[in-house]
């Protein structure tokens, strides 16, 4: 652990800091309220004080296939809301890690520093004392390929249960070597995964493993023994996203997780098809795709906790009309006998490439080559990436129309004059048989010719509704797929709602720094956060994307600009 040889020079530390912010309140009594000869102040019991972010930094990204959940879209909102809420500028300050390594080692350095009195003042020449300021952490925790298509704000948990190992070691240099996306739930104590019994690679891919390990435990040592003192001294800590098993902060910020996004795509399929009309008679057919990645890139197998999670969120709002019969899976994946437990039914290894277009090809076979596209009233993709894919294999398969054609009164160029502001969108609802025509005996028979004519008609109707397009869900407001949420190829998306969360995030700072509780906000509950309980939590529900309120959501808050929209 970092801190195992030098707790004297902690302690001498937290020492002089504590006599030097008793000597210049002593200096500064008289004070209080105004500047002083050197036009230096004092932080007085109104001022906000001081804001300290430390975010992961974002991957490169050669293209607009990324979420907009986005920790570097999320801290010009924050600073904005920290700016309104009276902070100044200069009071707010961020840094990004792309290791826990370095992010541990940054939010130590500026603890120390704060205490030793080497940064007791700010630019404008306030004195700072700990208790005026409040650290916003995201920690790094990393995610796989299929994890980090939903965005940087998914909630995951960093564990301590690896820091046993190297948790006593000496102080570590520079670990540049770290990932950055290291993971202490990883696990690289095997070989690459191939089937070479090379004695010599293995113990060399072991050791690597482990030393891969041993790094990570010091690293989430170093950062929860810097934020307890952090707290000791009287800083207010905030977790964003990512929590801390074991450890309790002041407050936590909870983004979307990976039951909450499924049961968003799920609870929407529902309100559109208007499930709780359908019947046995006239099924709606329901696909659900659950992409993960199988195998870790030590070839050890991924935690599957996320893609569970999500499967759950899922079943709890379709699961009731699976087992009624008024919900099907034209696939036979599920049906009324399958539980939340049952989601390796549906998912599949996304890593491998086109493996979205196999499975959904194989999902939506044909009786025959001679037959219609298999009828299929929606589809949960889980999120944009996979959406995408959905989209061009359904085109591929012969399916046409949008998402558009469920409601007649919304036409493409309706929804596009309602998005350039030009008009409001009209609704009706869509009348659909509680028979399906293939089950329905009531035809009249007395005259043949009629009734084959009626066949006819019958079979070309029912073709065409075969062939419809379906509902596509997804998640992370893509940039690259925000023209077909226009067009109607892919229904809806969903996002964090960024400018609120912001707004809460400041507001919770602020009170922070003046000394005061969390009750007083609405947008507060408390939770239990890393095994932690009462701990005050700050969310805010998930917003749902489709081309009748993307203005509203996603273009009038700045998210997206027209042209991104394609227009």
């Amino acid at each position: 652990m970092v801190f195992t040889r030098r707790p004297a020079a902690v302690l001498t530390a937290i020492v002089a800091a504590c006599a030097m912010a008793i000597s210049l309140t002593a200096c500064t009594t008289d004070a209080n309220s105004q500047d002083t000869a050197d036009d230096r102040t004092t932080v007085t019991s109104s001022a906000p004080g001081v804001v300290a972010m430390f975010t992961p930094s974002d991957g490169i990204t050669l293209n607009q296939q990324t979420p907009l959940n986005k920790w570097a879209k999320l801290t010009p909102n924050l600073t904005k809301a920290l700016t309104s809420a009276g902070f100044k500028k200069g009071d707010i300050s961020h840094t990004t890690s792309d290791s826990l390594d370095k992010q541990s080692r940054a939010i130590q350095d500026y603890v120390v520093n704060h205490l030793s009195g080497s940064n007791t003042t700010d630019d404008a020449g306030i004195v700072i004392s700990p208790d005026n300021i409040t650290l916003l952490v995201a920690p790094v925790v990393g995610a796989d390929a299929s994890t980090r298509q939903y965005g940087d704000y998914v909630s995951q948990e960093l564990s301590t249960a690896d820091t046993a190992e190297g948790s006593d070691s000496t102080d570590s240099s520079d670990s540049s070597n770290s990932s950055d996306s290291s993971n202490s739930s990883d696990s690289s104590d095997s070989s690459t995964g191939s089937d070479s019994t090379d004695d010599s690679s293995s113990d060399a891919s072991k050791t690597a493993g482990d030393s891969k390990n041993a790094a990570q435990a010091e690293a989430v040592d170093r950062l929860v023994s810097s934020l307890k003192l952090a707290k000791e001294s009287g800083m207010h800590v905030v977790l964003m996203g990512n929590s801390i098993k074991g450890y309790k902060p002041d407050a936590f910020v909870r983004f979307s997780d990976a039951q909450a996004i499924g049961k968003l795509q799920a609870e929407k399929i529902v309100s559109k098809l208007e499930l709780s009309k359908a019947s046995k008679d006239n099924p709606k057919y329901i696909e659900v795709l659950m992409p993960y990645t199988a195998v870790d890139e030590s070839g050890e197998a991924s935690d599957s906790t996320f893609v569970q999670e999500a499967f759950r969120g899922i079943w709890q709002v379709l699961g009731a009309y699976y087992q009624k019969g008024v919900v099907e899976s034209p696939s036979g994946t599920l049906n009324g006998n399958s539980t939340e437990d049952d989601w390796q039914s549906v998912a599949y290894d996304a890593s491998k490439e086109g493996s979205t277009a196999k499975v959904l090809d194989a999902r939506l076979a044909k009786a025959d080559e001679h037959a219609s596209p298999t009828r299929i009233d929606g589809i949960i993709a889980m999120n944009d990436y996979i959406a995408s894919e959905v989209v061009t294999e359904l085109d591929d398969l012969g399916y046409t129309g949008s998402a558009a054609d469920i409601n007649p009164q919304i036409t493409i160029s309706g929804i596009v004059g309602n998005i350039t502001g030009k008009k409001d969108l009209s609704r009706s609802d869509v009348p659909d048989p509680i028979k399906s025509p293939e089950k329905d005996d009531s035809a009249d028979s007395t005259d043949s010719a009629d009734t084959q004519d009626d066949s006819t008609a019958t079979d070309k109707t029912d073709k065409t509704k075969d062939s419809q397009w379906p509902l596509v869900t997804g998640y992370g407001a893509y940039v690259s797929n925000i023209p077909s949420i226009v067009n109607g190829k892919q229904w809806m998306t969903g996002i964090e709602d960024r400018q609120t969360l912001a707004e809460n995030i400041a507001e919770a700072c602020a009170l922070l720094n003046k000394g005061q509780t969390l009750t007083s906000m609405s947008s507060v509950r408390n939770t239990e956060v890393g095994g932690k309980k009462k701990v005050p939590t700050i969310s805010g529900p998930l917003l749902a994307v489709s081309a009748s309120n993307l203005k509203v959501t996603l273009i009038d808050p700045g998210y997206i600009s027209l042209a991104d929209a394609g227009l």
